[in-house]
C-alpha cells in the first residue's frame, strides 16, 4: 500500500492509485533518450518486457488505454471496415466513438451474457457476407476482465477460434489482463492466448502513474507505431514514464490478488446490510445496488468519514494498492453505521 494514512479512502477507481517509493525511486533513477526516434533505452526494456510476459514479438508504449485501443483498431481495420465487440466494452461505451470518429470504422455491438462474454452464435450473425451493402467485418475486440468479471479461458479459445475461422483479427482490451490471469491462476502469456493484439493498461490496479502497452506481431507493432505518431502519442524522453510501468509488471502482479481478497472482504461485509444487494465478485471490482433515494445522502455521509466512491442505485467498488484490509474494514462500518441511522 502507497497511501498516508490521512488521504481518503478511495474506492472510485484503481486509477486513482498513486506510484510508491520503490516506483518513484526507479522513475528517478531511469536513464532516458528520445523515444520518437527509437532510442530511449527504458522505454525499449518496457516494450521488451511487455513483449515477453504476453508472448508476443513485439509491444509499444502508449500514454493510454483509450489510446493504445484505438491505435489497435486503426491497425487492424480499414476505412468502412467493422469491428464486433460488445454493448458493455470500453473500446465501445466509454472511449468517444474514437474509432468511427477518427478511422471511419464502423463498431457493430452485441449483447453481452450475464458472464460477460459474447454469445458465439450471436458474433456469427454479426459477420457480414462479402457483399458491397455492408462494412467489412474485420475485427473481433473482447475484454478481460469486464465490470470485474472473468471470461473463461474456454471461452476465449472458442471465441478467437471462431474469429480467426471467419477471416476476423482478434484485439484483447487488456486494461485488467493482470487481474484475470491472477484470478484464473495462470501466466499473463495464457491469458492472452487467441489473440492477435493485446492492449495492457499499466496505471490501475498495476500502480503505475501513466500508460499502457500494445503487444502483437513485429508487422503489427510496426505499423501501430505510425498511427500511434499521427495520434500525438510519440513521446520524448519518456523513459521516466515507462520505468513506473518495468516497475508494475516486475513487483505488482502478484500482489493482485490482495485486491481480490479485499474487495470479497468488502462484498461479505456489505452483504450483512439488508437495503443492500451484493454481487460477490470476481477480482477487485463489486457492485452494490441501494436505495436510490438514499445515495445522496449515502456520498455526503460517506465523504464526511473520509471515503470516496462513485454512490448510484448500482454502485461500482473498486479495490487497489491503496486500500489495506484496516481501511476496508472501515468503510464496512461507515456503511452499516449509515444504515443503522
Amino acid at each position: 500500500m502507497t497511501g498516508g494514512t490521512d488521504r481518503p479512502i478511495d474506492l472510485r477507481s484503481d486509477t486513482v492509485t498513486r506510484p510508491g517509493r520503490g516506483m518513484r525511486a526507479a522513475m528517478a533513477a531511469a536513464e532516458v533518450g528520445d523515444d520518437v526516434y527509437g532510442d530511449d533505452p527504458t522505454v525499449n526494456r518496457l516494450q521488451a518486457r511487455a513483449a515477453e510476459l504476453f508472448g508476443r514479438e513485439a509491444a509499444l508504449f502508449a500514454p493510454s488505454g483509450t489510446q493504445s485501443n484505438l491505435i489497435a483498431l486503426l491497425t487492424h481495420c480499414q476505412r468502412g471496415d467493422e469491428y464486433i465487440v460488445g454493448q458493455e466494452a470500453h473500446t465501445y461505451k466509454y472511449e468517444a466513438g474514437g474509432g468511427a470518429v477518427l478511422g471511419s470504422i464502423q463498431p457493430q455491438p452485441i449483447a453481452h451474457q450475464p458472464d460477460g462474454s459474447l454469445a458465439l452464435a450471436d458474433i456469427v450473425r454479426a459477420i457480414k457476407p462479402d457483399d458491397f451493402h455492408f462494412a467489412r467485418s474485420r475485427l473481433l475486440a473482447l475484454e478481460n476482465t469486464l465490470g470485474g468479471r472473468v471470461l473463461a479461458p474456454a471461452y476465449i479459445d472458442a471465441a478467437t477460434e471462431l474469429a480467426h475461422r471467419h477471416g476476423l483479427a482478434t484485439h484483447l482490451d487488456g486494461a485488467r489482463i493482470c487481474n484475470a490471469a491472477v484470478k484464473l491462476g495462470i501466466s499473463p502469456r495464457e491469458a492472452v492466448r487467441g489473440f492477435d493484439s493485446v492492449s495492457v493498461c499499466l496505471s490501475k490496479g498495476l500502480g503505475a502513474p501513466v500508460g499502457s502497452v500494445l503487444c502483437g506481431s513485429q508487422a503489427f507493432i510496426q505499423q501501430a507505431r505510425r498511427w500511434r505518431k499521427m495520434l500525438g502519442g510519440g513521446m520524448r524522453q519518456a523513459g521516466i514514464l515507462a520505468a513506473a510501468g518495468l516497475y508494475a509488471l516486475e513487483h505488482n502482479i502478484a500482489r493482485l490478488s490482495e485486491d481480490h481478497e479485499n474487495a470479497a472482504r468488502l462484498a461479505r461485509g456489505l452483504a450483512d446490510i439488508a437495503q443492500i444487494k451484493v454481487t460477490m465478485p470476481d477480482t477487485n471490482i463489486l457492485y452494490a445496488d441501494l436505495p436510490a433515494e438514499l445515495c445522496s445522502l449515502l456520498d455526503a455521509g460517506l465523504r464526511r468519514r473520509g471515503i470516496l466512491a462513485r454512490v448510484t442505485p448500482h454502485m461500482r467498488i473498486v479495490l487497489h494498492l491503496d486500500v489495506s484490509p484496516a481501511q476496508v474494514d472501515r468503510t464496512i462500518a461507515a456503511f452499516k453505521e449509515f444504515f443503522a441511522a
